[in-house]
């Protein structure tokens, strides 16, 4: 009978374990990419003083990052369709292993075109990452790179524009930090969004896209 109870107690403990890796990864998605980073670190293993790129698609999708900047050591730790709530969650799994010399963010706009925040919801979830990074590295340099306007989401454009502002404004209060403005040469000379950077989705962008942006963030990065 007590070899019954202490196997029934093993049994249950296995199965209440399962559920709740089952539950976490239901409540916290991304995590696939999350262990993905933790098997190339594995794997390859981390350079010292390089440069953290933490974000959403638009980084993920750079993926020849480090030949846009010659001399530059990247790591590029951007995934999948991310928010600023999932580099919250995931402030710990982004930023512990690095010890980087500076940290580059992008991302936003994500976060509007789910659920429907306000601006204030998604500027607060900007300042407690941030808030992160400055616990962990309070003199690491960190820019943020701004929303860009995607075409397939231009009734969002009001919104991400006053984000872009909030942040901007922020981080001139702060030290050791720069907004990096990508919006302007992604413009055509009457200031509409050149589509042509686009793929089909008009969400992500073609290679000249990102050329485009190597240009602007090469001065800022350390």
């Amino acid at each position: 009978m007590k070899f019954y109870n202490k196997f029934s107690q093993s049994v249950f403990l296995l199965l209440f374990l399962c559920l709740s890796l089952f539950m976490f990864s239901q409540d916290k998605p991304y995590w696939q990419d999350i262990k993905d980073f933790k098997t190339k670190d594995q794997q390859n293993g981390i350079p010292k003083r390089a440069i953290l790129f933490i974000g959403s698609s638009s980084f993920t999708k750079w993926q020849d990052v480090n030949d846009y900047f010659p001399g530059k050591i990247i790591i590029n730790r951007g995934f999948g369709g991310s928010r600023l709530v999932d580099l919250n969650n995931y402030a710990n799994d982004l930023l512990d292993p690095y010890n980087p010399k500076q940290i580059v963010i992008y991302c936003g706009d994500n976060d509007f075109a789910m659920g429907n925040p306000s601006v204030d919801e998604v500027f607060s979830r900007f300042t407690q990452f941030f808030g992160k990074i400055r616990q962990k590295y309070p003199k690491v340099p960190v820019a943020y790179v701004s929303v860009k306007y995607s075409p397939s989401r231009e009734a969002l454009w009001p919104k991400m524009k006053e984000l872009n502002n909030r942040i901007e404004a922020f981080l001139k209060t702060t030290k050791r930090t720069n907004f990096i403005d990508i919006t302007k040469v992604m413009n055509n000379a009457d200031g509409s969004v050149r589509t042509d950077l686009y793929v089909d989705d008009m969400l992500h962008m073609k290679p000249e896209g990102y050329k485009l942006w190597a240009q602007v963030v090469a001065p800022y990065l350390k």
